[in-house]
């Protein structure tokens, strides 16, 4: 600061301005403060999972800094928060859950109450239950259950739009003064997540009989929502699956004649060419549960659901 209010001092005088060295540092304290003063008046949220993290950025606008605790690479839903990290997120102003069981480690921490936000709790009646235990293991999670409750609650855009809007009123009440803007910012999301599921619906209507594979049983509420007949497996689009699974896909085939899979990232070449010599395609549906590469979320859903259209033409 002191360098800073010598250079302006010199500046000034090299133009023939006489002003006070202790003025020009005041000046620069002035406006120090004033940008700090802006940047303790934002929010601090943050969300358990990228869709909800992109969905308050949306609302919240310049009004909010918006945090995803989770490393990227990590499916959000079998991460748990190390003491450190959860000591953050309880300073948060708000926290996102995404809720339908999707935070198994909330249990296990203490956050305040008063500040979650549960944004599946308005549809709590609608979530599906998972009736098979199937343990898994991949990647950096681990072994893990696909069993429960249903969790992928933002791949129907209804309901999306329904967390969507729990966010933005929480937000409304809690910072009246910001109401108006999180109004308009709320519409376009609004708008552009209807969009989404328009689209999905006018394709899956052109042939409601077709039947599809997924590698992973993450497409439950996309299922029910669009009328998609998917038989899920349990393969990593970066591992060549065995030949009993090889096996048991055959079996699922005979009696459920599937051309195309879907799968949440790009296989590999060996698994798509394995899949072609069998008559079954490749897409990739990415639930975007953790933030992208490229792109945002709504880009990475327009991709999905251009993706898609294919195995309906």
């Amino acid at each position: 600061m002191i360098s800073c209010a010598l250079y302006l001092f010199s500046k000034y005088r090299k133009v023939g301005i006489n002003i006070n060295f202790k003025t020009v540092v005041t000046f620069i304290v002035t406006i120090l403060c004033s940008l700090n003063v802006l940047a303790a008046e934002k929010i601090t949220i943050y969300a358990t999972n990228y869709p909800l993290q992109y969905f308050a950025m949306r609302i919240a606008g310049e009004h909010a800094i918006v945090e995803l605790p989770v490393p990227p690479d990590v499916d959000p839903a079998f991460w748990s928060p190390k003491a450190e990290t959860v000591a953050l997120i309880q300073t948060a102003d708000l926290i996102l859950l995404n809720g339908a069981n999707y935070e198994k480690w909330l249990q296990k921490v203490s956050l305040p109450l008063q500040k979650q936000v549960d944004t599946s709790a308005g549809f709590g009646q609608d979530l599906i239950s998972i009736n098979h235990d199937i343990t898994h293991t991949h990647g950096l999670e681990g072994e893990h259950l696909h069993t429960g409750t249903a969790f992928t609650t933002w791949l129907d855009f209804s309901q999306a739009v329904q967390q969507a809007e729990v966010i933005f009123t929480n937000l409304s009440r809690r910072y009246p003064q910001h109401q108006r803007d999180f109004e308009t910012n709320f519409k376009w999301l609004e708008i552009d997540l209807l969009e989404l599921d328009k689209d999905l619906t006018n394709i899956s209507h052109k042939k409601a009989d077709i039947t599809l594979l997924a590698s992973h049983p993450v497409y439950q509420y996309m299922m029910r929502r669009y009328g998609l007949n998917i038989k899920s497996v349990l393969w990593e689009p970066d591992e060549f699956p065995s030949e009993n699974e090889w096996a048991a896909l055959q079996m699922i085939i005979n009696e459920h004649p599937a051309v195309w899979m879907i799968w949440e990232k790009q296989p590999i070449v060996a698994l798509v060419e394995k899949l072609e010599s069998l008559g079954v395609g490749s897409l990739v549906f990415d639930p975007c549960a953790n933030v992208v590469n490229e792109g945002d979320f709504l880009a990475v859903m327009k991709k999905n659901v251009r993706n898609i259209k294919q195995a309906f033409e």
